[in-house]
């Protein structure tokens, strides 16, 4: 891939702005309105700017992670150059954004969000199951899961000499560990921990 810089440069701008655009839209910070209905213009208007500061932390934390740390962690387990790692998951990470920039879509569009991927199992899941854990995990699970479980294992048999049947099952194995520690994760109250935080400023 030529001029990686940049084109990982556009990835990580784009990727934060899909971060971004919902919270400054006003999706899922429905637990911040008492603060605006209570006449605390001041407390809100902190609340959305520090929601927006945390969702941009997260957003390149979570790029990074995709971009430079999962390439570095891939090379070193399969013995693959990091360089072919970082062009494989720059498509990995540019799905992933595309997917986040089409789900914000569609919830604009709508003008109405949902807890879950509308391209995950999650929906499904949430008609049969009440674990909310199982349902999460559920949600990690999406159409763009399998492209990108087949974008790195066309890179990875490229590269390496392991069958690719070893490949093919290491890589559902990483997507659904790593969807068992998104779900985890996702059962943190964030926004109540913020809108706790944002309530008791004023007492301290």
């Amino acid at each position: 891939m030529r001029q990686i810089n940049k084109r990982l440069a556009v990835i990580l701008v784009l990727g934060l702005l899909v971060f971004a655009l919902p919270e400054i839209w006003g999706m899922n910070t429905g637990s911040l309105t008492p603060l605006l209905a209570a006449g605390m213009f001041d407390a809100y208007t902190l609340a959305r700017w520090t929601s927006l500061v945390g969702t941009l932390l997260w957003g390149g934390l979570y790029l990074s992670f995709h971009l430079y740390i999962a390439p570095y962690l891939y090379g070193r387990i399969i013995g693959i150059p990091w360089k072919a790692m970082l062009v494989m998951q720059a498509y990995v990470t540019a799905l992933l954004v595309l997917e986040k920039g089409l789900i914000f879509g569609i919830f604009a569009w709508n003008g109405y969000t949902m807890a879950f991927s509308p391209f995950s199992f999650g929906p499904i899941a949430a008609t049969f199951l009440e674990n909310s854990y199982l349902i999460y995990f559920f949600n990690q699970l999406t159409l763009f899961t399998s492209l990108i479980i087949a974008i790195q294992y066309r890179f990875i048999k490229n590269f390496s000499r392991v069958s690719p049947k070893i490949i093919l099952l290491s890589l559902i194995v990483i997507h659904v560990i790593s969807a068992l520690i998104v779900a985890l994760f996702s059962q943190i109250p964030v926004e109540e921990m913020l809108r706790d935080f944002m309530q008791g400023g004023p007492i301290l």
